[in-house]
Parts: C-alpha cells; sequence; structure tokens
C-alpha cells in the first residue's frame, strides 16, 4: 500500500478520535482537540493527493477511498455539530444528500468498469466545507461579541450548501453516459 492510500486510512481512523473530543463535555480544551485533529485529518486529504499526483501514485483504491474518506469525516463532523446546534438540519440533510447520490452513482459507474475521479467543483465543496467545519467547532461567537461572528458562519454555511448542489449538478452532467443502458 502507498504512502497516500495510509493517509487516506490515516484519515478516517481519525474520525473517531476527532468526535470524540467534539462532542465530550468533559475535557475542557475538548472542542481545541477536535479542531486540531480534524485540521491534521484535511490536510492529509490535501496531502495525499499532491503526493500521488507527483509521483503517479494514483490508485483504483485511492480514487474510491479518498472521496469517501473525505464524505465520512465532513458528513460526521457536520452531523455532530447539528447536536450542538452550530448548523442547522436541513442543511446537512442536502450535504448528505448529495454524498448518497454521488456514492450512488459511483456505484453505477463500477459495475461498468467506470472509476469516476472526484472533479473540481467537488474537491472545492470539499475544502469550503472543511473550513465551515472548522469556523463551528471553533464557535468564535461563544469566545467573542461581535455582529460579524454569525455573518461570517452562515456565508461559510450557505457557501457550503451552495458548491454542494453545484458540484451535484456538475458531476451528474459529465458523468450522465454512466446512467445509460449497457449493451
Amino acid at each position: 500500500m502507498n504512502l497516500p492510500n495510509k493517509l487516506t486510512i490515516l484519515r478516517v481512523i481519525m474520525i473517531p478520535f476527532f468526535l470524540f473530543f467534539l462532542l465530550s463535555e468533559t475535557i475542557a480544551a475538548g472542542k481545541w482537540i477536535a479542531v486540531a485533529l480534524f485540521v491534521l485529518a484535511s490536510l492529509t486529504d490535501m496531502l495525499d493527493g499532491k503526493i500521488a499526483r507527483k509521483y503517479n501514485l494514483i490508485t483504483n483504491f485511492g480514487k474510491f477511498m479518498d472521496p469517501l474518506a473525505d464524505k465520512l469525516l465532513v458528513c460526521s463532523a457536520i452531523v455532530a455539530l447539528i447536536s450542538l446546534e452550530r448548523i442547522p438540519c436541513w442543511v446537512v440533510i442536502v450535504i448528505i444528500a448529495r454524498e448518497f447520490i454521488i456514492s450512488g452513482f459511483r456505484l453505477v459507474a463500477s459495475d461498468n468498469g467506470v472509476v469516476i475521479a472526484a472533479g473540481w467543483w467537488g474537491k472545492i465543496k470539499t475544502v469550503v466545507q472543511m473550513i465551515m467545519t472548522i469556523v463551528l467547532i471553533c464557535d468564535f461567537g461563544a469566545e467573542f461579541s461581535s455582529e460579524a461572528i454569525p455573518i461570517i458562519e452562515n456565508i461559510l454555511i450557505y457557501a457550503a450548501l451552495a458548491l454542494t448542489v453545484i458540484s451535484l449538478i456538475d458531476y451528474l452532467y459529465k458523468n450522465k453516459d454512466v446512467l445509460k443502458e449497457q449493451k
């Protein structure tokens, strides 16, 4: 197993630890440890892709597992943020619905012997979702009294939501032939 794939697996392994610290009410610095773990996991996403492309270590496992690891990381974080009342439930439902649609689409493609790598809109969406998640976990509004903080948080939430929908449409459009019946 190559280094990029190991980094992807490491990202998945970090998720339960991240969630433990995020949701722990007994650990004083829990949210900051959670932020550090989330940032570290997010950086492995960027790093594994750069290494894979630079050293031609792109594998079908990586094409499949890297986007799945991103989905697991972001979706577990935003679901946890619902319970912390940091993000509206309906936004999370839209984001997760997109991920189910894309995963189903990839499954159909896989059955047809096609591996579909993540597109640029999806990558941008993931970065914005990760930034949004970091800001929401930090909960600067609880730390500082500023009218700008909720505005910034809402901009990030709705930017992530818009990119979620745009990347879904782009993905389906570019790969529409996958759904055509095979002869």
